[in-house]
């Protein structure tokens, strides 16, 4: 006899049971669970002693199987109605995923968004199970070069277990490197419409308390990712099988030098662009995400507008932090130093109106030690000399509202991957700027990955209030991703991520992205240069060693 928590009920059981069966859920309110604190399908069958956890859509482990069970609906639909066309998914603006055909001439328009649409609802009313299947690596690998699908048979040489799991339905196999749903009947929150040539499909956030958030449509962003999307091509990297290939065919410094050219050249356009209108830019706001790569981008365009001719003035919003006793508290009571107002958002305003006006100004000196604003520098800079503020809030005209706008030139940098593991399977952005993150705090400040993980929710919900609502209104974007660089940060991160014990509440995260690295080949990082962005986490950036 073995006893079950669940649902504030404990029930004492002698044989395997799944879940679904210990539960009411029959308005599909939950979708996966934790089991002693594994991440456990609502098939699975109980034998044991368990404090089971019920995820609905307003949890991030919750949302992501829904997401992974979503997109296998999206290429089941396609496969039913166009069994000759490849579907690419990606992920694309304001937190959806983008639907191609990778099969050239071939139109995607109202007329078959009609017909994905129907046969989606078809799927969905049936309420088809998910059948979890087991398969050997070789037969997998066979089975997918006869459907004609290289890029799912290509990942699968990388996968270092000899037996795969696939997910059958009704007649349809697909595997999507993660957690399923029960059945498609669970899928039935989506949109999908027409957008410049393609689909775009929403389903369920859990910032959006579990409901599909309002479309915001983004051109600068989408730009920008359609310029990623045609680099991973450029580079021969837009799936996982083929950036491997340049470290088993040896071209991986070839690979590493064309992602630094792209910086380099992208560095030089936005030089161009401050430099045509530099007698108006006084003040140059750069935001972005955690993890961005913000503090060596800063340096690295400090320098290209010195090559210019330009020697701007770097400021840290750091120093403005009020003191210690006048921080905002957050929801939880805890003192929330990503708020707007944990600043002295009028002393750095008039600090900066007299800069500009040419006075004199005596810049504070944050201890942080102390929690307070000591005594700093005097500084006065010329006409042609324009600030640098790079910080979570530089791009809300709030922080710096002194300032006229046409004086302000605004700056985003975040890393936008355009890279599959196949072509049903996206590397998520966020993914990678945890990576980063666990890999520079281990490096930098002795922070187990546990520790980067407990901090993560946060760090996120200050994003979504403070910097993604600001980030289409910017001059430039600037892509911070290095497509090369998974290869490299995984030797850095396996070994913190393999940390995280499984009694810890961050487990199910780091075994994700465990199982997620693991189809990566290391690539050497001695031919990183100094200067790349990518020192900034794995160490030996020149900027650093210049700083310390």
């Amino acid at each position: 006899m073995f006893t079950i928590n669940i649902a504030g009920k404990k029930h004492k059981l002698t044989q395997k049971t799944p879940i679904l069966d210990l539960i009411d859920n029959s308005n599909k309110e939950y979708i996966v669970a934790k089991v002693n604190n594994r991440l456990r399908e609502l098939t699975y069958e109980l034998s044991f002693d368990a404090n089971v956890e019920l995820l609905d859509l307003k949890t991030s482990d919750g949302v992501k199987v829904y997401e992974t069970s979503f997109r296998y609906l999206l290429a089941m639909a396609f496969h039913n109605l166009y069994p000759d066309y490849q579907v690419k998914i990606s992920y694309a603006i304001s937190r959806s995923l983008l639907i191609t055909i990778v099969s050239p001439k071939v139109t995607m328009d109202k007329k078959m968004l009609q017909a994905v649409v129907a046969e989606l609802d078809r799927i969905v009313q049936a309420d088809i199970p998910f059948t979890r299947t087991a398969m050997d690596k070789a037969d997998a690998y066979n089975y997918f070069v006869e459907q004609g699908q290289l890029d799912k048979a290509g990942a699968l040489q990388y996968r270092p277990e000899k037996i795969c799991h696939f997910y059958r339905c009704d007649n349809y196999l697909n595997y999507m490197y993660g957690y399923m749903a029960p059945s498609t009947g669970y899928l039935g929150k989506y949109k999908l419409f027409c957008y410049d040539g393609h689909f775009i499909a929403q389903y369920p956030r859990y910032e959006a308390n579990g409901e599909i958030p309002e479309f915001n449509d983004e051109p600068t962003f989408s730009r920008v990712l359609k310029g990623a999307h045609k680099w991973a091509k450029i580079c021969n990297a837009e799936i996982i099988s083929k950036m491997n290939e340049h470290i088993v065919e040896d071209t991986y410094v070839d690979f590493i030098n064309m992602n630094e050219t792209l910086h380099n050249d992208m560095l030089h356009e936005l030089g161009g662009k401050i430099a045509d209108d530099i007698e108006n830019i006084r003040l140059i706001c750069i935001a972005g995400p955690s993890s961005s790569g913000k503090t060596t981008f800063s340096n690295r365009l400090r320098i290209e507008l010195m090559s210019r001719g330009i020697t701007p003035l770097r400021i840290s919003l750091d120093m403005y932090y009020k003191e210690r006793d006048q921080i905002p508290l957050d929801e939880f009571g805890e003192k929330d130093f990503e708020h707007i107002n944990a600043l002295d958002v009028d002393l750095f305003n008039e600090h900066m109106a007299g800069l500009i006006a040419g006075e004199e100004v005596e810049l504070p000196n944050y201890e942080f030690e102390n929690g307070r604003a000591e005594h700093g520098t005097k500084t006065k800079i010329g006409p042609d000399t324009p600030i640098i503020i790079e910080g979570i809030h530089a791009l809300n005209d709030q922080l710096s509202y002194a300032i006229p706008k046409h004086q302000k030139f605004k700056i985003y940098i975040a890393p936008q991957f355009q890279i599959n593991i196949d072509y049903h399977n996206p590397i998520s952005y966020t993914d990678i700027r945890l990576l980063r993150r666990i890999v520079r705090d281990k490096k930098y400040r002795g922070a187990s990955a546990e520790r980067t993980l407990d901090m993560w929710a946060s760090v996120r919900r200050g994003e979504f209030k403070w910097i993604y609502p600001y980030q289409e209104g910017c001059n430039y974007v600037y892509n911070s991703a290095l497509t090369y660089e998974l290869c490299v940060l995984k030797k850095y991160a396996m070994p913190a991520l393999q940390e995280v014990k499984p009694e810890s509440p961050h487990y199910v995260t780091a075994n994700r992205l465990i199982k997620f690295l693991k189809y990566f080949k290391d690539m050497e990082d001695k031919w990183v240069p100094c200067n790349s962005l990518l020192r900034e986490f794995i160490g030996g950036s020149c900027f650093a060693e210049v700083e310390e």
